[in-house]
């Protein structure tokens, strides 16, 4: 099993990892441990795994946060806090192909990683969230890649957005690296 840790900081590692650690700084700081679910969503996770491996997610911010809901980032064509283009921040993603989805029963529950995607359910690219809560309604419309293991306390303390979209306002948190682990 893969695992994802939020701990925004991003380490390259083997191409076969378990997981992936986020180190995040803003008003959430701290690491996010992140088990990847590599047999329930292979492509999925291996997209994120290159992607943290090569560096592009360090410096992305979480653009979109609703409170009670869940924490987005991963854009990390608009994303960055340093030579982003934060007005667009949500609407990029990254060289690499969109995947088709690959849904399966895993509830979206508390702690929960999901990609992120437009009206098209193939068009998943380096863009996840993180559940708050659960999200019954997201199950079966988007594709889940992990769970958080460790460090759900700093993602509790992600600086929320404003308004019915989440976005945030001001100076958002940031992953500062993603790496991948064994």
């Amino acid at each position: 099993m893969r695992k994802l840790a939020v701990l925004l900081t991003v380490m390259a590692g083997p191409a076969l990892a378990s997981g992936l650690q986020i180190d995040i700084a803003g008003e959430a700081n701290g690491t996010v441990t992140i088990d990847l679910l590599e047999d329930v969503a292979p492509a999925h996770v291996e997209q994120i795994t290159a992607l943290a491996a090569e560096g592009a997610y360090d410096g992305v911010v979480f653009h979109r946060v609703i409170d009670g809901f869940m924490a987005q980032t991963g854009d990390v064509q608009f994303g960055k806090l340093d030579g982003g283009n934060m007005r667009r921040a949500g609407m990029g993603g990254s060289s690499r192909p969109d995947l088709p989805a690959e849904f399966s029963d895993v509830p979206f529950d508390r702690g929960v990683v999901g990609m992120a995607r437009s009206q098209n359910p193939d068009s998943a690219n380096s863009q996840f969230f993180i559940m708050f809560d659960e999200g019954y309604f997201l199950n079966g419309q988007y594709t889940v890649v992990g769970r958080v293991t460790e460090g759900m306390e700093v993602v509790d303390a992600i600086k929320r957005g404003e308004g019915r979209n989440g976005a945030v306002i001001g100076q958002p948190d940031v992953m500062q690296t993603v790496t991948v682990t064994d």
